[in-house]
Protein backbone atom coordinates (compact mmCIF):
# COMPACT_ATOMS: atom_id res chain seq x y z
CA UNK A 1 0.00 0.00 0.00
CA UNK A 2 1.16 3.85 -0.66
CA UNK A 3 0.48 6.06 1.46
CA UNK A 4 -0.83 9.62 -0.13
CA UNK A 5 1.97 11.92 1.18
CA UNK A 6 4.77 10.49 -0.99
CA UNK A 7 7.65 12.84 -0.37
CA UNK A 8 8.83 14.96 -3.76
CA UNK A 9 11.35 18.26 -4.35
CA UNK A 10 10.05 21.24 -3.31
CA UNK A 11 9.94 23.83 -6.60
CA UNK A 12 12.36 26.14 -7.74
CA UNK A 13 12.78 29.67 -6.38
CA UNK A 14 15.10 31.73 -8.89
CA UNK A 15 13.89 34.66 -9.02
CA UNK A 16 15.17 35.23 -12.64
CA UNK A 17 13.51 32.14 -14.43
CA UNK A 18 9.92 32.50 -15.93
CA UNK A 19 7.31 30.27 -13.52
CA UNK A 20 5.36 28.28 -16.50
CA UNK A 21 2.10 26.60 -14.86
CA UNK A 22 1.84 22.36 -15.98
CA UNK A 23 -1.33 21.18 -16.92
CA UNK A 24 -2.16 20.44 -13.45
CA UNK A 25 -1.39 23.81 -11.92
CA UNK A 26 -3.84 25.19 -15.06
CA UNK A 27 -6.24 22.45 -14.06
CA UNK A 28 -6.52 23.66 -9.96
CA UNK A 29 -6.16 27.57 -11.42
CA UNK A 30 -9.76 26.59 -13.47
CA UNK A 31 -11.57 25.09 -10.22
CA UNK A 32 -11.04 21.91 -11.71
CA UNK A 33 -14.09 22.21 -14.04
CA UNK A 34 -13.26 19.70 -16.65
CA UNK A 35 -13.84 17.09 -13.84
CA UNK A 36 -16.68 18.29 -11.87
CA UNK A 37 -19.09 15.34 -10.93
CA UNK A 38 -16.96 12.30 -12.97
CA UNK A 39 -15.11 9.32 -11.82
CA UNK A 40 -11.58 9.86 -12.63
CA UNK A 41 -8.97 7.56 -13.23
CA UNK A 42 -5.50 8.56 -12.90
CA UNK A 43 -2.62 7.86 -14.58
CA UNK A 44 0.82 9.00 -13.47
CA UNK A 45 3.56 8.66 -11.31
CA UNK A 46 6.59 10.86 -8.95
CA UNK A 47 6.33 13.34 -12.02
CA UNK A 48 2.92 13.89 -11.49
CA UNK A 49 3.34 17.64 -9.46
CA UNK A 50 2.00 20.94 -9.17
CA UNK A 51 4.35 23.47 -9.38
CA UNK A 52 4.73 23.08 -5.59
CA UNK A 53 5.71 19.70 -5.82
CA UNK A 54 2.64 18.52 -4.32
CA UNK A 55 1.55 14.95 -6.37
CA UNK A 56 -1.65 15.42 -8.51
CA UNK A 57 -3.06 12.28 -7.23
CA UNK A 58 -3.67 14.14 -4.02
CA UNK A 59 -4.48 17.46 -5.36
CA UNK A 60 -7.46 15.33 -7.10
CA UNK A 61 -8.08 13.43 -4.29
CA UNK A 62 -8.84 16.74 -2.55
CA UNK A 63 -10.39 18.55 -5.24
CA UNK A 64 -14.51 19.20 -5.05
CA UNK A 65 -16.73 17.75 -6.83
CA UNK A 66 -13.96 15.53 -8.57
CA UNK A 67 -14.23 11.38 -7.60
CA UNK A 68 -10.69 9.61 -7.99
CA UNK A 69 -11.47 6.27 -8.71
CA UNK A 70 -8.27 4.53 -9.85
CA UNK A 71 -4.92 5.14 -10.98
CA UNK A 72 -2.33 4.02 -13.35
CA UNK A 73 1.49 3.50 -13.08
CA UNK A 74 3.79 3.58 -16.24
CA UNK A 75 7.23 1.58 -16.35
CA UNK A 76 9.23 2.08 -13.00
CA UNK A 77 5.88 2.44 -11.25
CA UNK A 78 4.13 4.61 -8.87
CA UNK A 79 6.96 5.61 -7.24
CA UNK A 80 9.59 5.65 -10.18
CA UNK A 81 12.05 3.72 -8.17
CA UNK A 82 11.74 -0.07 -9.87
CA UNK A 83 13.91 -1.36 -12.41
CA UNK A 84 12.41 -4.35 -12.99
CA UNK A 85 10.58 -5.37 -16.11
CA UNK A 86 7.22 -6.13 -14.17
CA UNK A 87 5.83 -3.83 -12.08
CA UNK A 88 2.99 -5.13 -9.16
CA UNK A 89 -0.21 -3.49 -8.84
CA UNK A 90 -1.82 -2.70 -5.53
CA UNK A 91 -3.38 -0.23 -3.40
CA UNK A 92 -3.48 3.33 -2.61
CA UNK A 93 -4.25 5.17 0.56
CA UNK A 94 -6.17 8.69 -0.08
CA UNK A 95 -5.87 11.26 2.74
CA UNK A 96 -9.50 11.21 3.61
CA UNK A 97 -8.52 6.90 4.67
CA UNK A 98 -9.76 5.20 1.32
CA UNK A 99 -8.24 2.95 -0.35
CA UNK A 100 -8.57 2.95 -4.24
CA UNK A 101 -6.88 0.33 -6.80
CA UNK A 102 -3.14 0.83 -8.52
CA UNK A 103 -2.92 -0.62 -11.52
CA UNK A 104 0.40 -1.35 -13.13
CA UNK A 105 0.38 -0.44 -16.85
CA UNK A 106 3.98 -2.54 -17.31
CA UNK A 107 4.57 -5.74 -17.04
CA UNK A 108 2.10 -8.23 -18.45
CA UNK A 109 -0.98 -5.91 -18.81
CA UNK A 110 0.55 -2.64 -20.96
CA UNK A 111 -2.69 -1.07 -21.60
CA UNK A 112 -5.98 -0.58 -18.88
CA UNK A 113 -8.21 -3.72 -19.23
CA UNK A 114 -12.42 -3.38 -19.40
CA UNK A 115 -12.48 -4.69 -15.72
CA UNK A 116 -9.72 -1.46 -14.75
CA UNK A 117 -11.70 0.94 -16.34
CA UNK A 118 -15.23 -0.01 -14.76
CA UNK A 119 -17.18 2.95 -13.78
CA UNK A 120 -14.94 5.23 -14.96
CA UNK A 121 -15.47 8.49 -16.96
CA UNK A 122 -12.04 10.14 -17.82
CA UNK A 123 -9.06 8.92 -18.23
CA UNK A 124 -6.17 11.18 -16.87
CA UNK A 125 -2.76 11.87 -17.58
CA UNK A 126 -0.28 13.41 -16.31
CA UNK A 127 3.71 12.49 -16.42
CA UNK A 128 6.73 13.79 -17.44
CA UNK A 129 8.29 12.86 -20.40
CA UNK A 130 12.08 13.64 -21.82
CA UNK A 131 11.91 14.18 -25.62
CA UNK A 132 13.03 11.20 -26.92
CA UNK A 133 11.06 8.85 -29.07
CA UNK A 134 12.02 5.62 -27.01
CA UNK A 135 11.08 6.60 -23.35
CA UNK A 136 7.79 4.25 -22.32
CA UNK A 137 6.01 6.45 -20.80
CA UNK A 138 4.67 8.21 -24.50
CA UNK A 139 3.34 4.59 -25.58
CA UNK A 140 1.70 3.74 -22.48
CA UNK A 141 -0.27 7.50 -22.83
CA UNK A 142 -0.98 6.04 -26.35
CA UNK A 143 -1.88 2.12 -25.10
CA UNK A 144 -4.40 3.92 -23.05
CA UNK A 145 -5.49 6.95 -25.27
CA UNK A 146 -6.48 4.16 -27.96
CA UNK A 147 -8.51 1.94 -24.98
CA UNK A 148 -10.00 5.23 -24.14
CA UNK A 149 -11.87 5.12 -27.68
CA UNK A 150 -12.74 1.52 -27.36
CA UNK A 151 -14.51 2.33 -24.14
CA UNK A 152 -16.30 5.44 -25.18
CA UNK A 153 -13.69 7.25 -22.10
CA UNK A 154 -13.08 10.90 -22.24
CA UNK A 155 -9.42 11.24 -22.36
CA UNK A 156 -7.51 14.54 -20.52
CA UNK A 157 -3.92 15.33 -20.43
CA UNK A 158 -2.28 17.52 -18.04
CA UNK A 159 0.41 18.80 -20.27
CA UNK A 160 4.19 19.25 -19.30
CA UNK A 161 6.98 21.22 -20.91
CA UNK A 162 9.98 18.87 -23.38
CA UNK A 163 12.47 19.34 -20.94
CA UNK A 164 15.03 19.15 -23.47
CA UNK A 165 13.13 22.04 -25.52
CA UNK A 166 10.45 21.64 -28.17
CA UNK A 167 12.23 23.60 -31.47
CA UNK A 168 14.84 21.24 -31.75
CA UNK A 169 14.09 18.04 -33.68
CA UNK A 170 16.55 15.28 -34.88
CA UNK A 171 17.07 11.75 -35.95
CA UNK A 172 15.74 9.01 -37.80
CA UNK A 173 11.86 8.85 -38.28
CA UNK A 174 10.59 5.12 -36.71
CA UNK A 175 10.22 2.98 -39.76
CA UNK A 176 6.39 1.53 -39.08
CA UNK A 177 7.00 -1.83 -41.39
CA UNK A 178 8.40 -4.25 -38.38
CA UNK A 179 9.83 -2.08 -36.16
CA UNK A 180 7.05 -0.73 -34.13
CA UNK A 181 7.15 -2.16 -30.34
CA UNK A 182 6.14 -0.63 -27.21
CA UNK A 183 9.92 1.28 -26.67
CA UNK A 184 9.22 2.84 -30.30
CA UNK A 185 5.84 3.47 -30.97
CA UNK A 186 5.31 6.69 -33.12
CA UNK A 187 6.45 7.24 -37.05
CA UNK A 188 8.38 10.51 -35.01
CA UNK A 189 11.85 11.47 -35.37
CA UNK A 190 14.43 9.90 -32.01
CA UNK A 191 13.83 13.74 -30.86
CA UNK A 192 10.71 15.23 -31.53
CA UNK A 193 10.16 17.98 -29.32
CA UNK A 194 6.87 17.94 -28.81
CA UNK A 195 5.36 18.00 -25.26
CA UNK A 196 2.94 15.04 -24.41
CA UNK A 197 -0.33 16.94 -24.75
CA UNK A 198 1.25 17.65 -28.30
CA UNK A 199 1.95 13.92 -28.86
CA UNK A 200 -1.13 12.87 -27.93
CA UNK A 201 -2.93 15.41 -30.91
CA UNK A 202 -0.89 13.86 -33.18
CA UNK A 203 -1.18 10.28 -32.22
CA UNK A 204 -4.90 10.64 -32.45
CA UNK A 205 -5.08 12.16 -36.20
CA UNK A 206 -2.56 9.74 -37.71
CA UNK A 207 -4.20 6.52 -35.84
CA UNK A 208 -7.20 8.13 -36.89
CA UNK A 209 -8.66 7.34 -33.16
CA UNK A 210 -11.11 9.73 -33.20
CA UNK A 211 -10.84 9.97 -29.48
CA UNK A 212 -12.46 12.35 -26.71
CA UNK A 213 -8.88 14.18 -26.23
CA UNK A 214 -8.75 17.42 -24.39
CA UNK A 215 -5.17 18.92 -23.61
CA UNK A 216 -5.03 21.05 -20.63
CA UNK A 217 -2.40 22.95 -21.93
CA UNK A 218 0.95 25.00 -20.33
CA UNK A 219 0.69 28.47 -19.17
CA UNK A 220 3.93 30.58 -20.45
CA UNK A 221 6.17 27.56 -21.45
CA UNK A 222 7.89 28.48 -25.07
CA UNK A 223 9.09 26.41 -26.84
CA UNK A 224 12.61 27.09 -27.04
CA UNK A 225 12.48 26.51 -23.13
CA UNK A 226 14.76 23.58 -21.33
CA UNK A 227 13.41 22.74 -18.19
CA UNK A 228 15.54 24.98 -16.14
CA UNK A 229 14.53 27.86 -17.49
CA UNK A 230 10.58 27.18 -16.33
CA UNK A 231 10.95 27.19 -12.23
CA UNK A 232 9.34 23.85 -12.03
CA UNK A 233 10.79 20.86 -9.49
CA UNK A 234 13.20 18.49 -11.94
CA UNK A 235 12.29 14.90 -10.45
CA UNK A 236 13.87 12.23 -11.66
CA UNK A 237 11.49 10.78 -14.21
CA UNK A 238 12.96 7.74 -13.98
CA UNK A 239 15.79 6.12 -11.68
CA UNK A 240 18.72 6.63 -14.44
CA UNK A 241 17.37 10.12 -15.59
CA UNK A 242 19.22 12.21 -12.38
CA UNK A 243 19.30 15.58 -14.47
CA UNK A 244 18.60 17.67 -17.43
CA UNK A 245 22.47 17.23 -18.74
CA UNK A 246 21.31 13.18 -19.13
CA UNK A 247 18.12 14.08 -20.48
CA UNK A 248 19.80 16.05 -23.04
CA UNK A 249 22.01 13.26 -24.48
CA UNK A 250 19.83 10.64 -23.91
CA UNK A 251 18.37 10.75 -27.40
CA UNK A 252 21.57 9.78 -28.37
CA UNK A 253 22.90 7.64 -25.93
CA UNK A 254 20.12 5.87 -25.03
CA UNK A 255 20.69 4.36 -28.35
CA UNK A 256 23.37 2.43 -27.29
CA UNK A 257 21.36 0.27 -25.08
CA UNK A 258 21.09 -3.31 -26.92
CA UNK A 259 24.54 -3.30 -27.43
CA UNK A 260 27.54 -4.35 -25.22
CA UNK A 261 28.59 -1.08 -23.86
CA UNK A 262 27.90 0.47 -20.39
CA UNK A 263 25.50 3.45 -20.98
CA UNK A 264 26.48 4.68 -17.24
CA UNK A 265 23.43 3.32 -15.10
CA UNK A 266 25.40 2.22 -11.85
CA UNK A 267 28.15 5.07 -12.30
CA UNK A 268 27.41 8.81 -11.22
CA UNK A 269 26.86 9.84 -14.93
CA UNK A 270 24.34 8.23 -16.53
CA UNK A 271 24.07 8.42 -20.33
CA UNK A 272 26.62 11.15 -20.02
CA UNK A 273 29.14 8.18 -20.07
CA UNK A 274 29.51 4.93 -21.60
CA UNK A 275 32.28 2.40 -21.47
CA UNK A 276 33.76 -1.29 -21.38
CA UNK A 277 36.52 -3.29 -20.49
CA UNK A 278 37.67 -3.74 -24.16
CA UNK A 279 37.41 -0.14 -24.59
CA UNK A 280 40.29 2.27 -26.18
CA UNK A 281 39.04 5.34 -24.93
CA UNK A 282 41.98 7.09 -25.61
CA UNK A 283 41.64 5.89 -29.18
CA UNK A 284 37.94 6.88 -29.03
CA UNK A 285 38.37 10.34 -27.78
CA UNK A 286 40.96 11.40 -29.93
CA UNK A 287 38.49 10.25 -33.17
CA UNK A 288 35.66 12.17 -31.37
CA UNK A 289 37.76 15.05 -30.78
CA UNK A 290 38.65 15.53 -34.81
CA UNK A 291 35.35 15.47 -35.45
CA UNK A 292 34.55 18.69 -33.63
CA UNK A 293 30.76 17.97 -33.01
CA UNK A 294 29.59 21.70 -31.46
CA UNK A 295 28.34 21.88 -28.02
CA UNK A 296 30.22 18.58 -26.42
CA UNK A 297 34.01 17.77 -25.57
CA UNK A 298 35.00 14.14 -24.11
CA UNK A 299 37.24 13.03 -22.19
CA UNK A 300 38.56 9.33 -21.34
CA UNK A 301 37.85 8.31 -17.64
CA UNK A 302 37.02 5.08 -16.04
CA UNK A 303 34.01 3.72 -13.75
CA UNK A 304 32.61 0.39 -12.61
CA UNK A 305 29.37 0.36 -13.28
CA UNK A 306 27.27 -0.79 -10.03
CA UNK A 307 24.75 -2.56 -11.99
CA UNK A 308 23.37 -3.29 -15.90
CA UNK A 309 25.92 -3.98 -18.47
CA UNK A 310 29.37 -4.62 -17.47
CA UNK A 311 28.29 -4.33 -13.43
CA UNK A 312 31.43 -4.98 -11.32
CA UNK A 313 34.17 -4.50 -13.56
CA UNK A 314 36.42 -1.85 -14.10
CA UNK A 315 35.89 0.13 -17.23
CA UNK A 316 37.46 2.39 -19.80
CA UNK A 317 34.64 4.91 -20.70
CA UNK A 318 34.31 8.18 -22.48
CA UNK A 319 33.06 11.09 -20.74
CA UNK A 320 31.16 13.87 -22.66
CA UNK A 321 30.38 17.49 -21.10
CA UNK A 322 28.00 19.55 -22.62
CA UNK A 323 29.12 23.19 -23.89
CA UNK A 324 26.61 24.44 -25.74
CA UNK A 325 23.31 22.61 -25.45
CA UNK A 326 22.01 24.72 -28.06
CA UNK A 327 23.80 23.45 -30.93
CA UNK A 328 24.28 19.75 -29.77
CA UNK A 329 22.48 17.20 -31.27
CA UNK A 330 22.78 14.28 -29.29
CA UNK A 331 22.32 11.72 -32.04
CA UNK A 332 24.85 13.31 -34.33
CA UNK A 333 26.78 12.03 -31.02
CA UNK A 334 25.58 9.10 -31.12
CA UNK A 335 26.28 8.18 -34.80
CA UNK A 336 30.04 9.41 -34.46
CA UNK A 337 30.70 7.18 -31.60
CA UNK A 338 29.31 4.16 -32.63
CA UNK A 339 31.22 4.52 -35.84
CA UNK A 340 34.15 5.32 -34.12
CA UNK A 341 33.73 2.37 -31.69
CA UNK A 342 33.03 0.19 -34.58
CA UNK A 343 35.68 0.86 -36.69
CA UNK A 344 38.10 0.42 -33.63
CA UNK A 345 36.91 -2.55 -32.07
CA UNK A 346 35.59 -4.70 -34.76
CA UNK A 347 36.30 -7.94 -33.15
CA UNK A 348 34.39 -6.75 -29.48
CA UNK A 349 31.81 -4.42 -30.00
CA UNK A 350 28.43 -5.32 -30.78
CA UNK A 351 25.39 -2.57 -31.77
CA UNK A 352 22.83 -5.72 -30.67
CA UNK A 353 21.35 -9.02 -30.73
CA UNK A 354 18.69 -9.82 -33.51
CA UNK A 355 17.06 -6.55 -34.15
CA UNK A 356 16.74 -5.42 -30.65
CA UNK A 357 18.73 -2.45 -31.59
CA UNK A 358 17.66 -1.32 -35.20
CA UNK A 359 14.06 -1.50 -33.23
CA UNK A 360 15.17 0.94 -30.93
CA UNK A 361 17.01 3.44 -33.25
CA UNK A 362 13.98 2.72 -35.40
CA UNK A 363 15.46 2.70 -38.74
CA UNK A 364 16.50 -0.40 -40.38
CA UNK A 365 18.50 1.72 -43.01
CA UNK A 366 20.84 3.17 -40.05
CA UNK A 367 21.81 -0.51 -39.10
CA UNK A 368 22.41 -1.34 -42.86
CA UNK A 369 24.63 1.77 -43.72
CA UNK A 370 26.40 0.98 -40.18
CA UNK A 371 26.76 -2.78 -41.08
CA UNK A 372 28.51 -1.71 -44.23
CA UNK A 373 30.93 -0.06 -42.49
CA UNK A 374 29.32 3.90 -43.52
CA UNK A 375 30.87 6.74 -41.77
CA UNK A 376 28.74 9.08 -39.74
CA UNK A 377 28.46 11.96 -41.91
CA UNK A 378 26.64 9.25 -44.41
CA UNK A 379 24.16 7.77 -42.19
CA UNK A 380 22.95 11.17 -40.78
CA UNK A 381 22.89 12.71 -44.06
CA UNK A 382 19.61 9.89 -44.43
CA UNK A 383 17.79 11.23 -41.98
CA UNK A 384 18.05 15.28 -41.89
CA UNK A 385 15.83 15.36 -44.07
CA UNK A 386 13.13 13.48 -42.50
CA UNK A 387 13.61 15.57 -39.34
CA UNK A 388 12.66 18.55 -41.80
CA UNK A 389 9.54 16.95 -43.04
CA UNK A 390 8.64 15.87 -39.80
CA UNK A 391 8.93 20.22 -38.62
CA UNK A 392 6.18 20.77 -41.06
CA UNK A 393 3.78 17.51 -40.58
CA UNK A 394 3.69 18.16 -36.54
CA UNK A 395 3.03 21.86 -36.95
CA UNK A 396 -1.01 21.57 -36.92
CA UNK A 397 -0.52 19.69 -33.90
CA UNK A 398 1.43 22.36 -31.99
CA UNK A 399 0.10 23.98 -28.82
CA UNK A 400 2.50 26.33 -28.11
Amino acid sequence: MLAALLAVPSASRAGDKPKVLTGIDVLQENGFRELKGKRVGLITNQTGVDGKGVLTARILAGAPGVQLTALFSPEHGFTGMSESTSVSSGRYLLPDGKEIPLYSLYGSTRAPTDEMLRGLDVLVFDIQDVGARFYTYATTMAYALEKAVKTDLEFIVLDRPNPINGETVEGPVLEIDGLKSFISYFPIPTRHGLTMGELARLHNFQAKLGAKLVVIPLKEWRRKMWFDETGLPWVKPSPNMPDLDSATLYPGIACFEASNLSVGRGTPLPFRWIGAPWLKADAVVAKMRKAKLPGIEFSAKAYTPEKSVHAGEKCPGILMKITDRETLRPFAVFAHLVTAIRDLHPDDFSLGEGDRSTRLIGSERFTAHFLNGADAKTILELFDPEADRFRAQRAPFLLY
